[in-house]
């Protein structure tokens, strides 16, 4: 049997997915959650060998912190990510960061989240047919790579609350000059001119909540 575990803020895509995935024979749901919280407090005794969760389960945490905190609390899980946001980067940064499969919600979910979750267990990367079009044009766009790991991912979210550099430095104990280092690659990831042009990107594309 494989062990799963589904949480989504929306209750709708709670409920269908529970309804989909108890269907199978060789797969049994053994908690469903509408809030990062509860998931994380009874991830350990669960032990799901899949954890489904939707990417706006916790407001505040942008999706790749949010794979950080399940990633802690259940690192022999397989984690798949349900998302309404379809851009290759950020599955290709998902990916990346431990998670094993993504689908889009707007594709037809009854025929792929049965094929995720045994996919992912074998252990197999899976991709809802639209979140796998966008990953591989993303792949050879030509787009220079460049991880956003946490350093740069706090830049980011305090460039979009209003910081300016020398705040920002102060916050991380950093030269200045590496806050604008960090603020430069990440124009150049987003292909920004400006911190607002910068901000809309990273917002449309998921990596801001």
């Amino acid at each position: 049997m494989v062990r799963v575990t589904i949480a989504d803020d929306m209750g709708l895509a709670l409920v269908g997915a529970e309804m989909l995935l108890k269907q199978e024979p060789d797969v049994e749901v053994v908690g469903t959650f509408q809030s990062l919280a509860e998931l994380l407090k009874s991830l350990a005794h669960l032990s799901p060998d899949v954890v489904l969760v939707g990417d706006r389960i916790e407001p505040g945490l942008d999706v790749l912190a949010l794979v950080e905190q399940i990633r802690q609390a259940a690192p022999h899980s397989r984690i798949i990510v349900m998302s309404l946001v379809c851009d290759g980067q950020i599955v290709h940064e998902l990916l990346t960061g431990g998670v094993t499969g993504y689908l889009y919600k707007s594709d037809p979910l009854q025929h792929c989240l049965t094929n995720a979750v045994r996919a992912v267990v074998r252990p197999r990367p899976f991709l809802s047919p639209t979140a796998d079009a966008a990953y591989l044009t993303a792949m050879q766009s030509g787009h220079k790579e460049w991880p956003l790991d946490a350093e740069a991912r706090d830049v980011l979210r305090r460039i979009a609350q209003g910081y300016r550099p020398q705040e920002i430095a102060l916050t991380h104990d950093s030269p200045v000059r590496r806050i604008y280092w960090v603020c430069t690659k990440l124009r150049r990831r987003f292909g920004a001119e400006t911190n607002e042009h910068l901000i809309a990107r990273a917002a449309e594309e998921g990596f801001l909540p």
